[in-house]
């Protein structure tokens, strides 16, 4: 199975990049599911409906959230209606949605979707996500009921990422990191057969501060001091994540690349 994760979408350059890119990706690369990360869509600050729509269209068969799940309030119930959305899985209790799902790509074969928030240098201490991906991974075994198994790590810590990598190593097709807009470059198959990326990046405008407008990232960080809001950049996007082709019997990945595609950064993908 050909499967492609893009990284956070950041505003509406992100939204663009998505719209303007995936639909010839889906098609160049034969891709057989599609998984977005997209918590920063709405105006760098969480998704709407109307932007879920937007991205589901252009391609995407799911989608991840993140600790911004709900700043958009009508994502409270419209993640009910939607289950092709993906939450955090040890977000609070009561919290609406999914953190994991099981999905069909075309043809009929299984991709379990799973999400999980980080705790290290996190603004909420939440639940631990190993106790809660384990309890989920040990459900589904791999190669078993899902075909392919991807998890999206959304946390700050790279350390933290690549602990939950190793947690998952042979237990899961791909683990990759969210959340810092930065791709990093230590894609690789684990020891067990699991591919690694410790984040993927984000699909938005790299002429900036991790997606916004550097003039006001900049005086806080020169002057300490705030004169206005955060706004997403808007130049050209650069999508960034990662591609994996996994074994149908197996589940694990017997290739990985790393993707950027448009925008500033040097591109790469699969070949």
């Amino acid at each position: 199975m050909r499967i492609l994760f893009l990284g956070d979408v950041m505003g509406r350059s992100g939204r663009q990049g998505i719209v303007d890119r995936l639909p010839g990706l889906r098609t160049d690369w034969k891709l057989d599911f599609v998984i977005v990360n997209a918590e920063n869509t709405t105006n760098g600050h969480g998704l709407s409906a109307a932007h879920a729509k937007e991205i589901f269209e252009a391609g995407a068969d799911v989608i991840t959230l993140g600790d911004h799940a709900f700043d958009q309030k009508e994502m409270l119930t419209h993640i009910e209606s939607d289950t092709r959305i993906v939450r955090p899985l040890n977000f609070a209790r009561q919290a609406p949605g999914r953190g994991a799902a099981m999905y069909s790509d075309a043809r009929g074969r299984k991709v379990l979707v799973v999400q999980a928030l980080g705790q290290v240098f996190m603004s909420r201490n939440y639940d631990s996500p190993f106790a809660a991906v384990d309890e989920v991974l040990k459900r589904h075994p791999l190669g078993g009921q899902a075909q392919a198994i991807v998890l999206d790590m959304h946390c700050e810590a790279t350390s933290e990422k690549m602990g939950m990598g190793h947690f998952c190593d042979g237990r899961a097709s791909l683990v990759v990191g969210t959340h810092t807009h930065v791709p990093t470059g230590d894609a690789q198959i684990l020891p067990k057969g699991t591919a690694f990326l410790s984040d993927a990046g984000m699909c938005g405008d790299y002429n900036s501060v991790i997606g916004m407008e550097p003039a006001e990232p900049l005086r806080r960080f020169v002057n300490g001091m705030s004169k206005g809001r955060f706004e997403p950049a808007k130049g050209e996007a650069t999508l960034s994540g990662v591609f994996i082709e996994t074994d149908d019997l197996t589940g694990k990945p017997k290739s990985m690349a790393m993707v950027r595609q448009g925008g500033r950064l040097v591109q790469c993908g699969p070949s």
